[in-house]
């Protein structure tokens, strides 16, 4: 297949367990053509916090917007739209900070974005070709985020409901709901809607085509 003259992107928002990475994942492997879609992922440009000392750092509100490093982010999408490798960034969940190492990254023809806060931004929501939002219940939610930090990011029973009950659960209601507004398509039911994975899926072929 011929390649497009611009990357397409794709923006896929929802609170923290909502499923949007199940529905990135769950439609690029349904193109069936890694080399022309690829997956970015928010939570990779939280800001480097490496002068922050861990005390300080555990105090962070990650699930508001100045937590991240926008600028960058919307630097490097530019520079995919130009057809242009880019060094992502990689964050330690468990220091709490950038990693050193950066993954090279060649620009695709669809990028899909996925994150909590993806449209928040006006100028990165304006990058987007299509704006989805995932609505999922805020329990089914918090059951995922608290079997994912503790598997995956070495975090405490404790630390994840104080965490939830002081920063998410707020933010979620305050930051991250409130963008469903701007949503082209909104899908409930988080990565188990298979409908609404098949549109979209339909309409990535169509633009590929």
């Amino acid at each position: 297949m011929k390649k497009l003259d611009k990357p397409v992107i794709i923006g896929i928002a929802g609170g923290s367990g909502s499923g949007k990475t199940t529905i990135a994942h769950e439609i690029a492997a349904r193109i069936h053509d890694n080399d022309r879609i690829m997956i970015m992922t928010q939570d990779s440009y939280y800001k480097d916090n490496t002068g922050v000392s861990m005390q300080d750092r555990m105090k962070i509100n990650y699930d508001h917007p100045d937590a991240f490093d926008m600028p960058l982010l919307e630097a490097q999408l530019n520079q995919l739209l130009h057809c242009k490798p880019i060094e992502m960034p990689t964050y330690d969940f468990t220091a709490h900070t950038r990693s050193d190492e950066t993954i090279h990254v060649e620009p695709a023809d669809i990028i899909i974005l996925e994150g909590i806060l993806v449209l928040f931004n006006e100028e990165i929501r304006n990058l987007m070709n299509i704006k989805v939002y995932v609505d999922t219940d805020d329990d089914i939610r918090f059951i995922r985020r608290l079997e994912r930090d503790m598997k995956e990011r070495g975090r405490s029973l404790d630390s994840v409901i104080n965490q939830y009950l002081s920063t998410v659960k707020p933010m979620y209601h305050q930051f991250i709901e409130p963008t469903k507004r701007y949503a082209d398509i909104i899908v409930p039911e988080s990565g188990a809607n298979n409908v609404a994975i098949d549109m979209l899926t339909t309409k990535i072929k169509s633009i590929l085509g």
